[in-house]
């Protein structure tokens, strides 16, 4: 309900804005500007609270569990590993979008083929290890989701999530300083490659501004991506992947992923 809540806010507040630039153009008096203002805001709640006393209230709990839809008629396994990740405001999400970009992403019909960046997209690559990978981090309000997604047949998928959770967790041990550089690189690229019309910068603003509340310069970004070495990637995985809990989901022929304790093991190494 407090979803519903801010859903019915965040709708009247656009409704505003537009009335507002309607007016600004003088296609409408302002009389009628007044009759449209109160129908529209006629069922606004008169709640006070703000999103961020919600979150507060009620901050986002991240559990172990797994959830699995077996269904063998289909001829592909798709599922995702995830862990906590990073709130939009916290100082370590800058770090977990390099790590990501570390991890990277693949698929059997790119034209790259095996020859990527990545060291995980290599190894399922050069193995044929799945049909697609990729690595996400998600980022919320008060929490995050960072992990990977593929998509493989069934009988590869114990030795894909070996290869998945080794990549993983290579981040807290093995981090190379070539990769951080590459994936810093590429990091940097990609954002300016998604600014590429009035659209996608206009959707930038927007969700700068509710996100932090102001538009952070590229300068200031690229700087944040900077600062990112080996060291800060260790770190950063030691809080969010070293003996963390994990969340799966998978649906397909899954008998033959490894189970939730498997995966949890998996989480760090004993010695390296």
């Amino acid at each position: 309900m407090q979803f519903v809540g801010l859903f019915r806010v965040t709708r009247s507040l656009f409704v505003c804005i537009c009335l507002q630039v309607i007016a600004a153009a003088g296609a409408i008096r302002h009389e009628d500007l007044v009759s449209l203002s109160e129908k529209s805001f006629q069922s606004l709640p008169t709640n006070q609270t703000t999103a961020a006393q919600l979150v507060e209230q009620e901050p986002a709990i991240f559990t172990g569990s797994e959830v699995r839809i077996r269904d063998d008629d289909q001829t592909l396994t798709h599922f995702a590993v995830a862990l906590k990740g990073a709130a939009w405001t916290d100082p370590d999400s800058i770090a977990l979008m390099v790590m990501q970009t570390m991890l990277g992403a693949w698929n059997k019909n790119a034209v790259s083929g095996k020859h990527s960046g990545s060291e995980m997209a290599q190894k399922i690559g050069a193995n044929n290890l799945a049909e697609s990978v990729m690595a996400f981090n998600t980022n919320y309000t008060d929490a995050g989701l960072f992990g990977v997604y593929a998509v493989a047949k069934p009988d590869t998928l114990d030795d894909l999530s070996y290869c998945i959770m080794h990549e993983l967790t290579r981040l807290i041990y093995q981090a190379a300083p070539d990769d951080v550089a590459r994936a810093r690189n590429q990091l940097k690229s990609s954002l300016l490659l998604h600014m590429d019309g009035t659209s996608a910068i206009a959707e930038d603003i927007g969700r700068q501004i509710l996100t932090y509340g102001r538009r952070v310069p590229l300068a200031e970004l690229f700087a944040r991506i900077d600062a990112v070495d080996v060291n800060t990637v260790k770190r950063v995985g030691t809080r969010f992947i070293a003996d963390q809990e994990v969340a799966i989901v998978a649906m397909g022929p899954t008998q033959n992923l490894p189970d939730y304790n498997w995966f949890r093991r998996r989480t760090y190494w004993n010695r390296y």
